[in-house]
């Protein structure tokens, strides 16, 4: 047998670009029309955090909101439909709760995400990149030539989720950051290999996305100190 170290991430990867794609596509098919529900929520979401997600009450529901998208995906995706194409997708549902019981934690039961028009440039950054993720990464499935039956929607798949939520965070009036950005930066790194392994024409998208929003987070917090 040979040693685990020789084996590169292509060795481990045991399913098509196609299949990926249908698998999107059932996925969808299965849970509509809750994608037009769902983006109605992030549409409230953003608007709430302009508006008055200052004000603990409504910023808590902005984070249990957040905290749901990444429960649902970790169990209506990861769980029940990734996992009959890729092993590692039972990882990838508990590393999604994990975020989802941070955000419940800081945001919901600390009340320690609050929101507001942004002012920084490192906020700004974050409202770009979640209206990308609501609005435009959705869209991102016909560089692929898959259709938009198998598009990936904000609050119901994973990479638009994961960048939807480092925007937001991004957004946030208050500290700490890096606690909440760290899970869906990983993602984001982990999907570009894997998508890359695939070579899906998108897939350095969501790790550019994670990379601007480390940047930005450090420079914002540099900044901050000045």
């Amino acid at each position: 047998m040979s040693e685990w170290w020789t084996y590169s991430l292509s060795d481990l990867i045991l399913f098509s670009r196609a299949a990926y794609f249908r698998l999107f596509e059932l996925y969808n098919a299965a849970i509509w029309p809750a994608q037009i529900a769902v983006f109605a929520v992030g549409v409230a979401i953003l608007e709430r955090s302009l508006r008055g997600g200052a004000r603990p009450g409504r910023a808590r529901g902005i984070a249990a909101l957040l905290a749901a998208a990444w429960i649902w995906v970790a169990i209506a995706f990861h769980a029940a439909r990734y996992a009959t194409l890729n092993t590692a997708a039972p990882v990838f549902a508990w590393i999604f709760a994990i975020e989802a019981a941070l955000l419940l934690g800081i945001g919901v039961v600390r009340g320690r995400l609050l929101f507001g028009r942004p002012e920084t440039a490192s906020e700004w950054c974050g409202f770009v990149l979640f209206v990308f993720a609501l609005a435009v990464l959705p869209f991102a499935a016909l560089l692929c030539g898959r259709g938009l039956r198998a598009a990936e929607i904000f609050g119901l798949a994973p990479d638009p989720t994961a960048v939807g939520t480092l925007g937001l965070v991004l957004m946030a009036k208050s500290r700490p950051r890096w606690p909440l950005m760290i899970v869906p930066t990983i993602w984001c790194v982990a999907t570009g290999a894997i998508l890359s392994v695939l070579k899906t024409p998108d897939f350095w998208i969501a790790p550019l996305a994670a990379a601007i929003a480390v940047v930005a987070a450090f420079t914002g917090r540099s900044a901050a100190h000045v």
